[in-house]
């Protein structure tokens, strides 16, 4: 073991700012696969249908509503609210189609690593 007044006492191990450095390149890299994935999920379009296809939603995955389709059979003045609730359980389908993509795809990049205390 040597000593040097710039590196400390080192026995040929790797310094506590090597180490430090080499995570934080570990991190930069891993933001930038997120980064990627989130990017690659937010381009997808989620379909979801409902009521054997005569309601159907499509979200981004910003989730944003793309399209909402109904088939006229769905249409029954006297009852409105079968059609609200189904646009509405296609539409929460689809949302949470997209969700999981996204999930699915942070998991890839983080190995399953809950970094929600980190901000990531």
């Amino acid at each position: 073991m040597g000593y040097s007044a710039r590196r400390g006492f080192t026995n040929g191990k790797v310094s506590g700012a090597a180490r430090q450095a080499e995570m934080q390149q570990k991190i930069q890299q891993m933001q930038e696969q997120m980064t990627a994935a989130q990017e690659a999920v937010e381009a997808q379009i989620f379909t979801a249908s409902v009521g054997g296809g005569v309601v159907e939603a499509k979200v981004s995955g910003k989730k944003e509503v793309q399209s909402i389709t109904i088939k006229p059979e769905a249409v029954d003045p006297e009852d409105v609210e079968m059609l609200q609730d189904l646009v509405v359980s296609a539409v929460n389908e689809a949302l949470r189609q997209a969700d999981e993509a996204m999930e699915k795809g942070m998991s890839g990049v983080t190995g399953g690593l809950n970094l929600g205390a980190f901000g990531l």
